[in-house]
Protein backbone atom coordinates (compact mmCIF):
# COMPACT_ATOMS: atom_id res chain seq x y z
CA UNK A 1 0.00 0.00 0.00
CA UNK A 2 1.25 3.47 -0.88
CA UNK A 3 1.51 6.33 1.58
CA UNK A 4 1.33 9.98 0.57
CA UNK A 5 2.36 12.79 2.90
CA UNK A 6 2.00 16.52 2.40
CA UNK A 7 4.02 19.32 4.01
CA UNK A 8 0.85 21.26 4.68
CA UNK A 9 2.77 24.22 6.10
CA UNK A 10 4.39 24.79 2.67
CA UNK A 11 1.39 23.99 0.43
CA UNK A 12 -0.02 26.95 -1.53
CA UNK A 13 -3.28 25.21 -2.41
CA UNK A 14 -2.78 25.51 -6.18
CA UNK A 15 -4.86 22.36 -6.79
CA UNK A 16 -2.63 20.82 -9.48
CA UNK A 17 -2.33 17.61 -7.47
CA UNK A 18 -6.13 17.44 -7.17
CA UNK A 19 -6.48 17.61 -10.95
CA UNK A 20 -3.92 14.90 -11.82
CA UNK A 21 -4.95 12.24 -9.28
CA UNK A 22 -6.42 9.32 -11.27
CA UNK A 23 -8.25 8.03 -8.20
CA UNK A 24 -9.65 11.49 -7.29
CA UNK A 25 -8.62 11.13 -3.64
CA UNK A 26 -6.49 14.28 -3.34
CA UNK A 27 -8.47 17.30 -2.20
CA UNK A 28 -7.96 20.75 -0.74
CA UNK A 29 -8.78 20.82 2.96
CA UNK A 30 -11.20 23.26 4.55
CA UNK A 31 -8.70 24.44 7.17
CA UNK A 32 -6.02 27.04 6.44
CA UNK A 33 -2.30 26.54 6.94
CA UNK A 34 0.00 29.13 8.54
CA UNK A 35 0.35 30.96 5.21
CA UNK A 36 -3.42 31.28 4.77
CA UNK A 37 -3.86 28.63 2.06
CA UNK A 38 -6.09 25.56 1.95
CA UNK A 39 -3.52 22.73 1.90
CA UNK A 40 -3.96 19.54 -0.09
CA UNK A 41 -4.45 16.14 1.50
CA UNK A 42 -5.65 12.63 0.73
CA UNK A 43 -9.23 11.72 1.59
CA UNK A 44 -8.86 7.92 1.39
CA UNK A 45 -5.29 6.62 1.65
CA UNK A 46 -6.45 3.02 1.03
CA UNK A 47 -7.35 3.93 -2.57
CA UNK A 48 -3.92 5.43 -3.34
CA UNK A 49 -2.07 3.47 -6.04
CA UNK A 50 1.28 5.22 -5.53
CA UNK A 51 1.48 6.66 -9.04
CA UNK A 52 3.18 9.82 -7.70
CA UNK A 53 1.50 12.07 -10.29
CA UNK A 54 0.68 14.46 -7.44
CA UNK A 55 4.28 14.67 -6.27
CA UNK A 56 5.58 15.07 -9.83
CA UNK A 57 3.32 18.02 -10.66
CA UNK A 58 3.69 19.85 -7.34
CA UNK A 59 5.60 23.10 -8.01
CA UNK A 60 6.61 23.45 -4.36
CA UNK A 61 7.74 19.84 -3.74
CA UNK A 62 5.49 19.41 -0.71
CA UNK A 63 4.30 15.88 -1.55
CA UNK A 64 6.14 12.66 -0.72
CA UNK A 65 4.98 9.24 -1.98
CA UNK A 66 6.21 6.02 -0.38
CA UNK A 67 5.40 2.52 -1.58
Amino acid sequence: MAKVSFREDRCKGCGLCVEVCPKKIVELKKNLNSKGYHPAGVSDMDKCIGCAFCATICPDCVIKVEK
